[in-house]
């Protein structure tokens, strides 16, 4: 991986339906690197995103350990309503670096750029390098169809852009009972199997992206089959970053 002054931190950028559990991943990734469960960013369902700001989360090494080498992105969940969610101009732009840290989202009218921003191309550190769409296991068969239209219009720029796509599959706790009886039966279940392939299919991505997770939510303790499963998702994460350094680097980008 790029690192120093060029790319101090790969950048990843969460996306997903309202509810989905992109803050709930930055939680959960935060509680294990900090040895015990913590709620940082606001999490739950109100029938609307809970996250109205761009968001850049990094995670650090212990409690008062430095900053480890990637940033988790939180955008406002997208939704299947035309003018509700995140507004995709919106992640086009983030995509290239342009949006700050707690710009507020408005899903009519999506972020201008000054006179300035338009005439040049900002650094390789303040792009977008992989991103990963997050959806709950339990709600997949009933997403409609207009989101999956904005997810794979969204797609359609990253494969433009060149930018890796991961997809994380939370809650298969709660959609599968063998599942939620014991964690380590999660690539034992047919059930999520059928539906990691069913989002490979549908995002067009190969089915060794796909990540079934669970997130910590009402857990007061740590767990090592759930950590296990966050932290493969994770590492993965930044290998994918590392392909885009790779290909950038070789003037592919």
């Amino acid at each position: 991986m790029l690192c120093g002054t060029l790319v101090p931190q790969a950048r990843i950028l969460l996306v997903g339906p309202v509810g989905a559990g992109k803050s709930s991943f930055f939680n959960s990734i935060n509680s294990i690197f900090r040895d015990n469960i913590i709620s940082e960013a606001e999490t739950g369902y109100k029938g609307t995103s809970l996250t109205l700001k761009y968001r850049t989360f990094p995670v650090k090494a212990g409690q008062d350990g430095p900053p480890l080498s990637f940033l988790l992105c939180d955008t406002m969940g997208v939704e299947d309503i035309e003018y509700r969610g995140v507004n995709t101009e919106d992640i086009y732009s983030i995509l290239k670096g342009h949006i700050p840290d707690n710009y507020t989202f408005n899903p009519v009218s999506p972020w201008q750029p000054a006179d300035s921003q338009t005439k040049y191309q900002l650094s390789l550190a303040d792009r977008i390098h992989c991103v990963v769409f997050v959806m709950d296991t339990k709600k997949l068969n009933a997403m409609q169809s207009e989101t999956w239209l904005k997810l794979r219009k969204i797609q359609q720029k990253l494969d433009s852009y060149e930018v890796p796509l991961l997809v994380l599959l939370t809650q298969v706790d709660k959609a599968c009972p063998h599942v939620e009886k014991n964690i380590t039966n999660v690539y034992r279940s047919c059930y999520i199997k059928d539906l990691i392939y069913k989002v490979s299919d549908c995002v067009g991505i190969p089915v060794s992206q796909v990540f079934p997770v669970k997130n910590y939510s009402h857990e007061i303790a740590l767990d090592t089959c759930c950590d296990i499963l966050l932290l493969t998702a994770m590492q993965q994460m930044l290998n994918f970053a590392d392909n885009y350094f790779d290909n950038f680097n070789n003037g592919t980008e």
